[in-house]
C-alpha cells in the first residue's frame, strides 16, 4: 500500500466533504430563522464557518475511513457523513407544518448548489493551461460533486428523521402526517439495516447517476 498516495487521496477530498457536510446544516439554520425561528441563532449556529459544525465522528472519523476503506480495497464506496444536527424548534415557527417543508429542503438545495459550484471549477481546471493546481483541482471537484449528490440523495429519500421525511410530513394531510412523523423514532435504525444490506445504494445510485448526468451535460464536462 502506498500511504501517501491515500494520504494524497485524503487531503483532496477533506474540502469538499467537509463543506458538503456543515454548509448542509448552516443552510438548515438559516432557513429556519427566515420562517421565525431563532434557535439555531441563538446557539451560534447560522455560520458559514465548518469549525461550527464539525461533528469529529460523522465529518471526520466516518468519511475518512470509507475513503481509507476503499483505498485499500481498490474499489468505490457511498461517501457520506453527518454534521452536528441544527438545532430547530418546527413549533416557534410563522407556520409550523407549512414552514417545516422549506427549512427541511435548504440543506439538499444547499448540496445540490455545492454539486454545480464544484462542476464549474472542474471545468476551470479542464479549460486552464495544465499546471501543478488543475490536476488537484479537477480531483477536488469530482468529489465535491458526487459527495453533494450523494448527501443531496440521501436527505431527500421519504424517511424522517431526514430532511424528505420532513418534507413529506409537510406534504401530508394532517392525520396521515401526524402517523408518518411516528416513523422518526425508527429513522436512524432503518437507515443503518438499508446501508448495510446494500439496499439503500440500490435505491440512491439510480438517483445519484442521473443528476450527475445531467450535470456532465449541463456544463459539457468530459
Amino acid at each position: 500500500m502506498d500511504i501517501y498516495a491515500l494520504i494524497q487521496t485524503i487531503a483532496i477530498s477533506a474540502l469538499p466533504v467537509i463543506f458538503a457536510i456543515t454548509l448542509h446544516e448552516a443552510a438548515h439554520g438559516y432557513a429556519a430563522r427566515h420562517f421565525g425561528d431563532n434557535t439555531a441563532w441563538a446557539a451560534g449556529r447560522i455560520s458559514l464557518n465548518p469549525l461550527r459544525h464539525v461533528d469529529p465522528v460523522g465529518t471526520l472519523l466516518v468519511p475518512g475511513l470509507i475513503l481509507a476503506t476503499s483505498y485499500l480495497a481498490a474499489g468505490s464506496a457511498m461517501l457520506f457523513g453527518w454534521a452536528k444536527p441544527v438545532p430547530v424548534n418546527f413549533g416557534r415557527l410563522r407556520n409550523p407544518k407549512r414552514d417545516m417543508l422549506w427549512v427541511a429542503a435548504a440543506g439538499p438545495a444547499t448540496n445540490l448548489l455545492m454539486a454545480l459550484g464544484w462542476a464549474g471549477m472542474f471545468k476551470l481546471a479542464q479549460v486552464m493551461p495544465a499546471n501543478m493546481y488543475s490536476v488537484p483541482l479537477a480531483e477536488m471537484s469530482v468529489v465535491g460533486i458526487n459527495v453533494n449528490l450523494v448527501l443531496m440523495v440521501l436527505n431527500l429519500l421519504p424517511l424522517p428523521p431526514l430532511d424528505g421525511g420532513r418534507i413529506a410530513v409537510s406534504l401530508l394531510p394532517l392525520r396521515m402526517a401526524l402517523k408518518f412523523a411516528q416513523i422518526e423514532r425508527w429513522g436512524f435504525p432503518i437507515l443503518l439495516v438499508l446501508l448495510f444490506t446494500g439496499i439503500l445504494s440500490d435505491i440512491m445510485w439510480p438517483f445519484v447517476a442521473l443528476f450527475k448526468g445531467l450535470i456532465i451535460f449541463l456544463f459539457q464536462l468530459n
